[in-house]
C-alpha cells in the first residue's frame, strides 16, 4: 500500500492507483484493461492539482512507494506468462503502465531537488549515488551498503543523445532505455562490463568506467539462477577478449538488429548471446520481442535495420526470471530525457500517421561523406561531425550517418523549445509540463510547419 501522507486530492489519487495496480485479473483480457486503466490513471495525474508544499514534502515518500509498486507489477509477470495472461495486448500495457509510472518518480525527484540541472560544465553522477533517492533498491536485495554488482548481472542503461531516445523509442512499444550490458567479475574482483556499442563494437570496459559515462538512468537486473548468469557472463567476456586478440576478429555493432549470427553483434544481442552460450543453447531472450511492424520504415531503413522483431535492450523489462537489484537516475537531467522521450514519440509518430520522412540536403550529405572518411580527415574535420557523428565505425553506412544527423539536427531545436517552455512553466507554477503539454505544443509546431519540419517533409510539402 502507498503510505503517503498528503490529504485531499492527492492521497485520494495516489489510493486509487494502487487499487487498480493491485486488483487481480481473471483472464488476458481483464489484465489488460486493468493495465491500461492504471496507465490512464497515472497519465491524469496532474501536478497542478495539489498544492506545491505537499508535493515538496511528500515527493520522497511518493517516489519510494511508486517503485514499490513497480517492483509488485513486475514479480507478477512469471505467474501473468504462465498463465497465457502476457498477451500482445497485456504485454503492451503492461509497458506502458511501468514507463508512465517511472515518469512520476522522476518528477517527484525533479521537485525534490527544485529542479536543479546540470551547469555547463557539470557532468551527470556516478551511477548509483547521490543522495536525493537518486537509487531505489529492491528490499530483497537491500543490504544498508552500496550496491553490491554480481558477475552477470545486466545494465539496462539510458545515455543522453538524441540517438539514445531513438533507439529507446524506435520499435512497436516506447522505453526509457537504448543500452543493455553485462557484468563480468575476474578472479580478482573486478568489476568488467562487456558491451557492444555503436561505435567501437563488441568491447570490455571497468564498471567504473561505465557508471562514470554520462549516464541518465540504470537498473541492475539479476537472473534468478546464479550458476547460469555466471557461466554466460564468463563465456561472453571471454569470447570479446579472444575476438581482439585476432587479426580481422573483432565484433562490430550490428545494425540489421537481427537476431541470427553473431559475426556482428548489437548490445541486447551480445547479452543473449551470453546467455545461449551460458545455458548451451536452452536460454534464448527475450520472451517478449520488440517489433519493428510500422507502416513507414524510411528512419530504421536508413540506418540498416532489416529485423521485423528484435531484442530491444527495454525488452529485458519484461523477463520472468530477472529480478530488479536496483534502480538509479540522475534527477538533474531525468527532465531532459522525458522531452527527449515525448519529442521523440511526436517524430515518430508523424511519420507514421502523416508520412513525414526525411530529406537531405548538402550539409547532410557533407556529413555523410565525411563520416565515411572519418579515419583520414584532419582533427578540425572530424570537430565538424563529432556532435552528431561523434566515432563512425567502419561498418556505418552512409546512409544511416545521414540518418542520424537528420533526427539530431532535427529534434535539438525542439528540445530547445521545450526545455526553455518547460523552465517558464516551472518559474511560473513550481511544476514540470505534464506530456499533453508537450504533445500540444508539438503537434502546434506540426500544423503551423506546412508540411516541413526540420528534416523531415510531407510529400505535398516537396
Amino acid at each position: 500500500m502507498l503510505q503517503t501522507t498528503p490529504g485531499g486530492r492527492l492521497a485520494e489519487d495516489l489510493a486509487r492507483i494502487e487499487e487498480i495496480a493491485a486488483r487481480p485479473a481473471g483472464t488476458a483480457r481483464e489484465l489488460a484493461a486493468n493495465l491500461n486503466e492504471l496507465y490512464a490513471a497515472t497519465y491524469e495525474l496532474c501536478l497542478d492539482r495539489y498544492e506545491l508544499d505537499t508535493l515538496l514534502h511528500s515527493a520522497p515518500e511518493i517516489a519510494q512507494a511508486i517503485f514499490a509498486m513497480r517492483l509488485r507489477l513486475r514479480s507478477q509477470i512469471a505467474d501473468w506468462h504462465a498463465r497465457g495472461f502476457l498477451t500482445r495486448p497485456g504485454e503492451r500495457a503492461l509497458r506502458n503502465a511501468l514507463r508512465i509510472a517511472r515518469y512520476v518518480t522522476d518528477m517527484m525527484g525533479e521537485i525534490n531537488i527544485r529542479y536543479a540541472q546540470l551547469g555547463p560544465n557539470e557532468k551527470t553522477l556516478r551511477g548509483f549515488s547521490g543522495r536525493s533517492f537518486n537509487t531505489f533498491v529492491n528490499p530483497k536485495f537491500e543490504t544498508g551498503e552500496d550496491i553490491d554488482f554480481r558477475t552477470g548481472d545486466l545494465l539496462l542503461m539510458r545515455g543522453m543523445a538524441h540517438n539514445s531516445a531513438a533507439i529507446a523509442r524506435i520499435g512497436d512499444v516506447d522505453s526509457q532505455f537504448s543500452h543493455l550490458a553485462m557484468i563480468y567479475t575476474d578472479a580478482n574482483g573486478k568489476h568488467w562490463v562487456v558491451e557492444a556499442l555503436i561505435e567501437s563494437g563488441s568491447v570490455i570496459n571497468p564498471l567504473s568506467e561505465t557508471l562514470h559515462h554520462g549516464l541518465g538512468r540504470c537498473i541492475v537486473f539479476r537472473h534468478r539462477d546464479p550458476e547460469l548468469a555466471a557461466r554466460a557472463a564468463a563465456m561472453i567476456y571471454h569470447t570479446i577478449a579472444k575476438s581482439h586478440q585476432k587479426r580481422n576478429g573483432h565484433i562490430w555493432y550490428d545494425f540489421s538488429m537481427e537476431l541470427e549470427g553473431n559475426k556482428e553483434l548489437f548490445c541486447s544481442k551480445l547479452v543473449r548471446e551470453a546467455f545461449r552460450l551460458g545455458s548451451e543453447n536452452r536460454v534464448t531472450l527475450p520472451t517478449f520481442m520488440t517489433r519493428f511492424d510500422m507502416r513507414n520504415r524510411d528512419f530504421v531503413d536508413r540506418i540498416g535495420v532489416t529485423a521485423r522483431e528484435t531484442f530491444a535492450p527495454a525488452d529485458i523489462e519484461m523477463e520472468p526470471d530477472f529480478d530488479v537489484v536496483a534502480e538509479w537516475q540522475d534527477y538533474r537531467v531525468t527532465s531532459r530525457l522525458r522531452l527527449q522521450d515525448l519529442l521523440m514519440d511526436q517524430l515518430f509518430h508523424w511519420m507514421e500517421t502523416h508520412d513525414y520522412r526525411f530529406e537531405e540536403d548538402f550539409p547532410v550529405r557533407l556529413i555523410g561523406w565525411m563520416g565515411q572518411m572519418s579515419g583520414q580527415l584532419s582533427t578540425r574535420a572530424k570537430q565538424l561531425i563529432a556532435d552528431v557523428v561523434p566515432t563512425v565505425p567502419p561498418n556505418m553506412t552512409r546512409s544511416a550517418i545521414k540518418a542520424v544527423a537528420m533526427l539530431h539536427r532535427t529534434a535539438e531545436p525542439l528540445l530547445d523549445e521545450l526545455q526553455a517552455l518547460e523552465r517558464r512553466r516551472i518559474d511560473r507554477t513550481g511544476r514540470p509540463l505534464h506530456p499533453r503539454e508537450v504533445y500540444d505544443f508539438l503537434e502546434t509546431k506540426r500544423q503551423n510547419s506546412n508540411g516541413a519540419i526540420g528534416y523531415l517533409a510531407t510529400a505535398q510539402s516537396k
